[in-house]
């Protein structure tokens, strides 16, 4: 299992030209305000306060870079959905996304968080899209595991592996992982994933046409 020793912040990213000069491998976090995505990313690392949020939901636009273990990166993406965020404030989130998944090759792995207790949201589904359509590799990890009882969560993770068993036996997706922030509970499965991705010689993907 992948062991974190090191993490700290290093960039936030509002234009593609401002990416790190040092392209190294990217575990990418993308979910909707609110899901979760600092707080798994600072489970994952074991430090409290180390992912940057805001205090609004859907304020944050910048993509928040961190270094890992001296040796890839995590990127937390600004999250979407939040009711709101202005239209125009939409529309550079989307494009910034958009444009940031073309890149293809220095992605070795995407988190696509959704809160455990909801349906899947049109975005969180026009974002698998994207990810199946740049073939970028990428996990569901169901957040807020641990608001449900362990009975419905097993019939939860089941009802998603049905309705994407396409995406999960002939598209991009790599598996369901329940994450629970309070009990830790998923972590290590997450680490071994992205510590096989990390290691996977990195391919070209599809352009934009």
């Amino acid at each position: 299992m992948l062991k974190i020793t090191s993490a700290e912040f290093l960039q936030g990213v509002a234009d593609l030209r401002q990416l790190p000069k040092n392209e190294l491998r990217e575990i990418v976090f993308i979910g909707r305000s609110n899901v979760g995505k600092s707080s798994l990313l600072n489970k994952l690392c074991n430090k409290k306060n180390l992912a940057r949020s805001s205090s609004t939901p859907g304020k944050t636009r910048e993509i928040n870079y961190y270094i890992v273990n001296n040796g890839f990166y995590f990127v937390d993406l600004p999250g979407y959905g939040y009711a709101k965020v202005p239209e125009q404030m939409r529309a550079g989130w989307k494009k910034l996304i958009e444009e940031f998944l073309q890149r293809g090759e220095p992605i070795a792995l995407a988190m696509q968080l959704i809160d455990a207790r909801q349906e899947p949201t049109p975005l969180d589904l026009m974002m698998m899209d994207w990810l199946e359509y740049y073939e970028v590799p990428y996990l569901l990890v169901l957040t807020k595991s641990d608001k449900l009882p362990f009975s419905k969560l097993g019939k939860t993770v089941e009802a998603y592996r049905e309705r994407f068993h396409g995406q999960l036996t002939e598209g991009c997706c790599h598996g369901v992982v329940p994450f629970s922030i309070l009990k830790a509970e998923g972590r290590v499965d997450v680490l071994k994933i992205i510590e096989e991705h990390l290691s996977e010689r990195p391919q070209a993907k599809k352009k934009a046409v």
